[in-house]
């Protein structure tokens, strides 16, 4: 891995809280309960504020959502704090809450899924009432059958399935978000997860009460190779989704007008922001999502995932020949890469406190 790109999650945690240090952000640290990394080491949400005591204007990043993308997130927003290049993204009456690592064990373990194979970006959803996604009765054999080494004969099926599905019906089958099959893909849970939990807290305490807010969560696996998508997630105030456009220009892309490489999905953490709002407060909410392979390549990834940690335990799935599939998805070992993400990333931090600033 490159230098900015630490190669495991305790290197990228030590790097973030150590710049978090250097730059005198208010820090707090939520343990993990229950869970030791790979090393058997801690793991846990940390997260760092810049900025005024009481902000009214506030931009809130997000990394490691999906555990193993955390390594872009994370170098970003250790970036971020070590000002290199971001003299356009700092403003003295916008503050900054960086949220890292929310998934810890899915990033400790090269995992786009939590402790409990839960996909943290499906969970902030009314579990009394989950949504359904038959669709994905449909898809849901085929993708668990098959080895931690995808062969050619379940790509064949794969194809087959996508072909007689339609491939966009095939994508929303797949990717929308599941309740019903806590060992499949995409899966919601059947309870507001841990890091769920911690991330509304941290509303609550930090973001609540704020008249503006900026909200980016970071990701990776979707899209063209190196290109920083930004995909509206909401706010819901009425003039949200101009606000949004006016900030990051005609490269903002929309699930909902099937204009992004995400077709639409739900229970995304943007949820816990727009609910932990007490009223009045204005939301402009993306995802900042980073191209890595061809989907395909990355559904494969993640079913060979799948079968390794179904199988195996964790710690015996982690050092398996086959990991290097899913770190390949979503964190490519590519100098040139890595750079993009961390240009796109300065751009895009800047056009958010811009749009903070400016109103």
């Amino acid at each position: 891995m490159t230098t900015a790109f630490p190669p495991t999650y305790a290197q990228a945690r030590h790097d973030f809280r150590s710049a978090a240090a250097r730059r005198g952000a208010i820090r707090r640290t939520f343990p993990l309960p229950g869970h030791r990394g790979p090393d058997g080491g801690e793991l846990g949400v940390d997260t760092a504020y810049l900025g005024p005591e009481r902000p009214d204007r506030l931009l809130v990043t997000v990394s490691g959502t999906h555990g193993v993308e955390g390594f872009a997130g994370s170098a970003c927003q250790t970036q971020l704090l070590l000002g290199e290049g971001l003299a356009t993204a700092t403003d003295p009456t916008v503050g900054f809450l960086l949220v890292h690592a929310l998934n810890p064990y899915g990033f400790a373990f090269l995992r786009r899924v939590n402790e409990d194979n839960v996909d943290l970006n499906r969970n902030f959803v009314d579990h009394d009432a989950p949504p359904h996604n038959d669709a994905y009765d449909q898809v849901h054999p085929t993708l668990l059958d098959g080895t931690g080494t995808p062969s050619a004969d379940f790509v064949a099926r794969l194809l087959d399935l996508s072909r007689t599905l339609g491939l966009r019906a095939f994508q929303e089958a797949v990717s929308h978000g599941q309740y019903r099959h806590g060992d499949g893909l995409f899966y919601g849970g059947r309870a507001a997860a841990w890091s769920h939990r911690v991330l509304r807290g941290i509303v609550a305490e930090q973001v609540a009460g704020v008249a503006r807010v900026g909200y980016i969560d970071l990701h990776t696996g979707l899209g063209a190779r190196g290109v920083g998508e930004p995909i509206f997630r909401g706010g819901r105030d009425p003039g949200a989704r101009t606000r949004a456009r006016d900030w990051y220009g005609p490269e903002l892309t929309d699930s909902d007008e099937g204009t992004s490489s995400s077709t639409p999905i739900v229970g995304n953490t943007a949820t816990a922001v727009a609910d932990g709002l007490t009223g009045g407060e204005e939301l402009t909410a993306i995802t900042l999502e980073f191209g890595t392979l061809p989907a395909p390549e990355v559904l494969l990834a993640l079913c060979a995932d799948n079968w390794l940690h179904l199988g195996l335990d964790p710690v015996a799935a982690f050092g398996a020949r086959e990991k290097g599939l899913i770190r390949d998805a979503f964190c490519p070992d590519d100098e040139v890469w890595c750079g993009r993400v961390l240009g796109r990333a300065r751009e895009v931090f800047g056009q958010a406190v811009a749009g903070l600033a400016g109103a």
